[in-house]
């Protein structure tokens, strides 16, 4: 413990990677400096709480594991270390109980975020670390000291080990803006292209159709799509119609694989069914019911239990005349394609995919280059769905980064 008093640790970035790095550090006696580019630590962990905290998910593992595709062995350790049974009773810790909501997601049961995170960083400036904010990491001096900007101008700051927790490359006004990638790059650590990841994709829609349903839910809806191994796949939940295109949380599930096929195919087809708990033939006789005098978008709200936008969709696939031919009807309304034609911007899509691989780092996700220098969260190339895991991983290689800084410096 005397050994590693007389250490000091450098963690530049104030999300939840950095600030559990920091945490874990400094419990272990070592003395911790946190730089925060931004004036307040954690600016995206409250933003990303707005709408209700998801904290982590009850998945059981290895189901849990599985969220995380090609990455999930590597994750799993990490996971082994810190879960996300583990993430709750640190909560818990911190006086915020959660509760499994109806999706198997878990939430504090205020729901907010901005009382964790208060709470947080007020517990971690009592153990001792120290904050500094408004402190931009540039790199290193010829030296190896730290280059940091500030509003007095740049400063050099020296310390024993450091952990880089800053970001991937979405939601930049809040910090993470993927400006670390050459500096890394240049010292030879191998890096994958920053890209969207949990993001809608653009449609070419018709004036009419965006003007009238952009900001609209489908739901229940069923998403089917192929993935990379050519297989079928099928999800049910809900998304929007948006201005540019179609998102939602049933959209972002798909991100990675609708992404990668327009990547290497250069297009990708989604294909929705508007009415899950109707098959075609039942649907065909519904719709071959009298109108009555009912328009036909009428009709197929009485015959088929179709809401506007769904409707809205069906004439946008089939044009006006789609009355004329009730099977094709029917077989659109199981099977409407949508053409994708690209991913959302990185800036404002929810994370990103990416940054520093895995094999660049050793086992305490040291950087094989650059030795003393340890990376964790978003920066890593990894990605994950919404629900929880992203949150999860992060604060599970921010443990792992400073088991690994501990180990190193002894």
């Amino acid at each position: 413990m005397s050994k590693l008093a007389d250490k000091t640790v450098a963690v530049i970035g104030g999300g939840p990677a950095g600030l559990f790095a920091a945490e874990r550090l400094r419990a272990s006696g070592l003395k911790v400096n946190l730089y925060e580019a931004k004036g307040s630590p954690g600016r995206k962990f409250l933003i990303a709480g707005k709408g209700g905290l998801n904290l982590t998910h009850s998945d059981p593992r290895p189901l849990f594991d599985s969220r995380y595709r090609e990455r999930q062995s590597e994750i799993a350790s990490w996971l082994d270390g810190f879960d996300a049974d583990a993430l709750r009773r640190w909560a818990a810790g911190l006086g915020v109980e959660t509760y499994v909501g109806s999706s198997g997601r878990v939430f504090p049961v205020d729901r907010k975020a901005a009382p964790l995170l208060r709470g947080w960083v007020r517990r971690l400036k009592e153990q001792g670390v120290r904050f500094h904010v408004q402190h931009r990491w540039l790199g290193w001096s010829e030296d190896g000291s730290l280059r940091m900007a500030t509003a007095d101008g740049e400063i050099s700051v020296h310390a024993d080990a450091t952990v880089l927790a800053v970001g991937g490359g979405s939601w930049p006004e809040l910090g993470s803006d993927g400006s670390w990638m050459p500096v890394l790059q240049q010292r030879g650590v191998d890096t994958a292209p920053l890209q969207p990841a949990n993001c809608g994709f653009d449609i070419d829609w018709s004036a009419h159709f965006r003007d009238r349903h952009a900001g609209a839910p489908l739901k229940p809806v069923i998403a089917h799509w192929t993935n990379l191994q050519g297989q079928a796949q099928s999800l049910q939940g809900e998304c929007v119609v948006s201005q540019y295109g179609i998102e939602g949380s049933l959209i972002y599930a798909l991100a990675a694989d609708l992404r990668e096929t327009l990547n290497r195919d250069g297009a990708v087809t989604l294909e929705l069914d508007l009415v899950p708990g109707r098959d075609e033939a039942r649907l065909l006789a519904d719709l071959g019911r009298a109108r009555k005098g009912r328009s036909f978008g009428e009709h197929l709200r009485r015959a088929a239990g179709l809401d506007a936008a769904k409707a809205g969709l069906l004439f946008e696939v089939l044009g006006k005349d789609a009355g004329n031919d009730l099977a094709a009807v029917a077989r659109t309304l199981k099977r409407l394609p949508l053409s994708l034609l690209r991913p959302r911007p990185m800036a404002e899509t929810i994370s990103t995919a990416g940054g520093v691989r895995l094999e660049a780092l050793d086992d305490g996700l040291m950087l094989k280059a650059q030795p003393g220098v340890f990376c964790a969260g978003e920066m890593l190339d990894w990605e994950a769905p919404t629900g929880g895991y992203l949150l999860t991983a992060c604060y599970a290689s921010g443990q792992r980064a400073a088991e690994g800084v501990e180990r190193w410096i002894l």
